[in-house]
Order: structure tokens, then sequence, then C-alpha cells
């Protein structure tokens, strides 16, 4: 059975990024308590700041899985959103071993062991969601995306068998699949340019989103413009067609811009 927003405890990480400050105004409006986890201290306690009551900051760094342990024990939250991501852009010799590995905690590890240590409590009170923001690097990879992908493909299997094994317990477990986003996110921070054809989404699209996975419990929901949805599709049945599909529009060119982009914050 979904979840209400209003009067639900929620727990959202990244809410110090463009994407996560989106969810946060939306869920907030929408009558949720809010507690507010990211590494930019700054920018949380400013979010708090506008978001007023019914919000409280909770500073931590999802690679340190004590960290982890720390949120998840803080509350027994009725929703919680997994909403952090590193970029994880590049080729795979490209990172060093403390790279992939802080990649593959905080994309993944730290998701999966969120969603074990509150999920639990939420099935004795029969209520409540998991809401996992995967990407559509998710569902499709090619150049300059083994990293990445591994992480978002890894949470979108997560995902759809934790969703599976919550059914009939009163929660749910939904992953969230944008492709490029304006005004935030990953995609943006790189500062590539699109081609002409390519669409886009907004933060806001990804928070309702957001909402509708913790009201209507879907096991996935897509946040990407019919072209991408399509390519994901053709990627499930034709993963090699699709990557020479890519590679004929210029999809190496884009990859290498976007490795180039997000290459200072894989820390």
């Amino acid at each position: 059975m979904p979840a209400n927003i209003r009067n639900s405890k929620i727990l959202l990480t990244g809410a110090s990024g463009g994407i996560g400050r989106a969810i946060a105004h939306t869920l907030h409006a929408r009558g949720a308590i809010l507690t507010l986890t990211g590494r930019r201290v700054e920018v949380l306690d400013q979010l708090q700041a506008e978001l007023g009551d019914r919000v409280e900051v909770l500073p931590a760094d999802l690679s340190d899985s004590n960290e982890v342990e720390r949120l998840a024990a803080h509350e027994q939250f009725d929703v919680v959103v997994a909403n952090a991501g590193l970029p994880a852009s590049g080729r795979w010799d490209s990172f060093s071993p403390e790279e992939i590995d802080r990649a593959l905690d905080v994309n993944l590890r730290a998701p999966i062991q969120l969603a074990r240590a509150t999920a639990p409590a939420m099935v004795e009170r029969g209520y409540g969601q998991i809401i996992l923001i995967s990407s559509t690097a998710g569902k499709v990879s090619g150049t300059a995306s083994s990293i990445y992908s591994a992480t978002k493909f890894g949470l979108r299997g997560f995902g759809f068998g934790m969703n599976a094994d919550l059914r009939g317990t009163g929660v749910g477990a939904t992953t969230v699949f944008p492709g490029f986003i304006s005004d935030a996110g990953l995609y943006y921070d790189s500062g590539m340019q699109l081609p002409k054809g390519v669409g886009t989404r907004t933060p806001g699209q990804v928070a309702n989103a957001v909402a509708a996975g913790i009201t209507k419990g879907p096991a996935e929901i897509d946040v990407a413009p019919m072209l991408l949805r399509v390519g994901s599709w053709l990627f499930g049945i034709a993963p090699s067609l699709t990557t020479a599909i890519q590679r004929g529009l210029g999809g190496d060119r884009l990859a290498a811009e976007v490795a180039e982009g997000q290459r200072s914050k894989r820390n």
C-alpha cells in the first residue's frame, strides 16, 4: 500500500544538491516532516531556513559506513529517499581504486544499507516506502560510463528485487530513473551542451516523480523524454545495436565531455 506524504517522517539524502533541494521543497509543500542530509552543511542550513518548520538537518558523508548507520538509527522513518550520488563518468581505468570504492559506497552501498536498516520497522508497522534515485545510466551503458552504470544498474536490480520481496507488507520500493536534468544534477554540473533534439527534464519533474513513488508505489518511474526511454528499452533487447547508434550520434564525444566536466567532483 503506498504511503502518504503529509505528516510522514522522511529521510532525504543528497539534499544539498540541486535535485535534492527540489525534492525537499516538493515534499515539504505537501506536509512532510523532513530530515535532510548531505555533506555541505551551509547549503543544508540555507535550505532549512527556506523551508521553515518540520525540517531537521543532519549532515553526513555516505561514504562512511558509520555515518550511514547513524542516519538509519536517528529516527523511525516512514519514507527514505536515497537521492545522494557521486559523479562517476569516465573510463574505468581513469579511476583510482579509492575513487571506485567511493562511487560504489555512495551510489550503491549506502542506499542498500539504509533500506536494509529502515525497512524492517516499516514492515512491522505495515506502512512505508523506499525511494531509490537511479539514472537512465542504470538502464543503458556505453562509452565512459562503466563505473557509474555499474552503480546505477546495481541500484535498479536491488530496487526491483526489494519491491518484489516487500509485496503484501504495506511497504514498497520505487526506483526513479532521471535522464538529462536541466539546472541541476550531474549532467548540468558537468557544463556539457546537449545536441539539438536531445531533451531534458527539470528538477521539479524528478521531485514530482519521487512524490508519485511515495503515494502510488510503482516499482519504477522514468523521468526522461520519449527518445531516451525508447533508447533504454532498445538497449534491453539489443545493447550492441543501441551502443552503435549512440556512437553514430556523437555519444562518444558527449561521454568524454561529461567525464571531463565531472572529473574534479569524484570526491
